[in-house]
């Protein structure tokens, strides 16, 4: 479901809550999954997300892009999310090399995968949103900024830095990692 813009909304009137997350619910988990690097961590975030915006639905579709709106909610669950974990345990500061992530498929292809998704996984934080936001959401910077709050230039330099890390993971060549 696309935004609705003012013109739609005096059409059809505001969407409700539950045919939305219908809609976009799919969209929010797969983001969280990307953020987060597990399904139920993931789940935990969009339910985090979704039931503060429950009470505020009629507020929120007031907006001009409820997508965009409910999306930033997802991304600053996640950081909530994070610092509360961040404070239980202390993350490792490097991938191990005989960690695996889970997914479809075996062979060279899942492989590259797996070795993508363990680089992903070591970024900072806040690289690993930028880059995630930027080339799993293919959002501009412009909209990153807006969704995380941060200046456009910082949104750059994170995004910058982020494949700077994954470029060095993979070697010389890059690993297919252009802007």
């Amino acid at each position: 479901m696309k935004a609705l813009i003012p013109d739609e909304v005096a059409r059809t009137g505001p969407p409700a809550f539950d045919s939305w997350v219908a809609a976009r619910g799919p969209a929010l988990l797969r983001l969280a999954y990307v953020l987060t690097g597990n399904a139920a961590d993931a789940e935990d975030v969009v339910q985090d997300a979704l039931s503060r915006a429950l009470p505020r639905w009629e507020r929120i579709v007031q907006a001009d892009d409820v997508d965009a709106y409910v999306k930033r909610m997802v991304v600053n669950a996640h950081t909530s999310w994070w610092r509360r974990f961040r404070r239980r345990e202390s993350p490792s500061s490097s991938v191990q090399p005989g960690g695996t992530v889970a997914g479809p498929g075996d062979g060279p292809a899942h492989d590259e995968r797996q070795r993508l998704w363990a680089a992903c996984r070591a970024l900072p934080e806040a690289q690993r949103t930028a880059v995630v936001l930027r080339y799993y959401e293919q959002l501009e910077y412009d909209e990153i900024a807006a969704l995380t709050g941060v200046a456009e230039g910082t949104v750059r330099s994170r995004v910058s830095r982020g494949l700077a890390v994954l470029r060095a993971g993979y070697g010389a060549d890059g690993g297919g990692f252009d802007e």
